[in-house]
């Protein structure tokens, strides 16, 4: 038993403190203070000072919830005009949002492969159609691959992400799994890991590089543009 503590508890409830404050106050739960304390009688003042503060917390309580359910539905109308605003997206627009996030996410390190690594399902299955409709590459070159933290479930992993991907498991590399002494005993953020999907193919790695380039050159004028860093990998 803890004898310090049990004590401490009895003081502070002999002093008319509640049980929800003698449980912040020591750090101990609730029902040992409640089995501590339970014998001991509040005076009719003590009760009535309880009860008024805990009508105060919980008309504090209900204006909080009030005031957040307020901000949560005003957010929500910015979100819903937002969603609204995006109309019918057609080929030039998957063109210019997959080379995007392609020049983010993507390798332009490994000349001859089109490498797109992400955690997001969405911007996978984005790149999917971007890879497909735009680039046109047939089902059978893509491959995938998942890097996760080797106490993770590698199975479950692969199942989601192919799902996600559209890409069979059958063309799967084998599975990476990723070191990280700083995450170790730590609660994981990403208990799926990360994707991969991979397309041997130099044409398409120059193509897309170039589209990268394009839309620089389109962008920034000429006066304040940088030297291209991707034609070391030409």
């Amino acid at each position: 038993m803890k004898k310090i503590e049990k004590d401490q508890a009895r003081v502070l409830r002999e002093q008319g403190h509640s049980m929800n404050e003698i449980t912040r106050m020591l750090g101990v739960s609730k029902s040992s203070v409640s089995l501590w304390t339970g014998d001991i009688e509040l005076t009719s003042r003590q009760r009535k000072r309880l009860s008024e503060r805990g009508r105060s917390v919980e008309s504090v309580e209900r204006r909080r919830t009030a005031r957040l359910s307020n901000e949560r539905a005003k957010r929500r109308v910015y979100f819903d005009e937002a969603v609204s605003e995006v109309q019918n997206i057609s080929r030039d627009d998957l063109f210019f949002l997959g080379t995007a996030l392609y020049w983010g996410e993507g390798s332009k390190t490994k000349r001859g492969t089109v490498d797109f690594t992400n955690a997001d399902p969405r911007s996978v299955q984005v790149m999917m159609r971007f890879f497909k409709e735009v680039c046109g590459v047939p089902d059978r070159k893509f491959r995938g691959h998942v890097i996760l933290y080797p106490h993770l479930n590698a199975q479950k992993a692969e199942h989601y992400w192919s799902r996600v991907s559209g890409i069979p498991l059958t063309q799967f590399h084998k599975t990476s799994m990723q070191h990280n002494i700083a995450s170790k005993n730590k609660k994981d953020s990403l208990p799926l890991g990360t994707f991969a999907i991979g397309i041997y193919d130099t044409v398409l790695y120059l193509r897309i590089m170039g589209w990268m380039e394009g839309m620089y050159a389109r962008l920034i004028e000429k006066k304040k543009q940088v030297p291209c860093k991707f034609h070391q990998f030409l």
